[in-house]
């Protein structure tokens, strides 16, 4: 009876298969997504390629200050973790505050930050392109790794080289314009003398 029996139950569970395995919504199907997998979706960038204002010493220094705060170890910061990296650079937000940061910078909308995304502050910063009373211009100023702050004056250098180089070139052709228009009036005030001398010389030869 007993040999009967487990043969009965052995053949039922091969009727039924293999266990089923986590399914799409489980932790340990997304761990894959999160840790930045081909398949997870996140962009993979180059910040050297991209953010060529800054040098790769100061992108670096960054990216150092960004794991840092980075708790979870996961590529992001988010809420909690921007809160804490406030609270320690001596300038907390209000929950509204903090969710208005990440907004700004947001590009992808899942409400953290990525390192890209982070380092989009700074070439804000650098821009003038956040109000000074703003979370992230005070998240720009406070922070005292070396590069966050002389990234932002490298980068704001940078453009304001590029507008001065600008101006420059601008300025120059204005003056090759004006040596240009300047030679063009001599020669026409030589040819001029020219025609008033031969026509003196035609003159005295009568």
């Amino acid at each position: 009876m007993a040999a009967a029996a487990a043969a009965e139950e052995l053949a039922g569970r091969r009727g039924r298969g293999p266990e089923p395995g986590p399914g799409p919504g489980s932790p340990a199907a997304g761990r894959a997504g999160v840790e930045g997998s081909p398949g997870g979706g996140r962009r993979v960038f180059s910040p050297a390629g991209e953010f060529r204002e800054f040098s790769r010493r100061q992108l670096r220094d960054m990216e150092r200050l960004f794991r840092q705060y980075d708790a979870g170890k996961d590529g992001f910061i988010d809420l909690m973790e921007l809160k804490l990296m406030m609270e320690k650079l001596g300038a907390p937000q209000t929950h509204l505050g903090l969710k208005n940061m990440i907004k700004e910078v947001d590009e992808d909308l899942d409400s953290k930050l990525s390192f890209r995304e982070f380092l989009l502050i700074f070439r804000k910063a650098a821009a003038g392109e956040l109000q000074e009373d703003s979370g992230l211009h005070a998240l720009a100023r406070l922070s005292e790794i070396d590069v966050s702050t002389e990234g932002v004056k490298g980068a704001k250098s940078f453009f304001e080289a590029k507008v001065q180089a600008i101006h420059d070139a601008s300025r120059f052709e204005e003056e090759i314009k004006a040596e240009q228009e300047e030679k063009k009036k001599q020669a026409e005030e030589l040819k001029q003398r020219k025609a008033a001398f031969k026509e003196l010389q035609s003159t005295f030869k009568q």
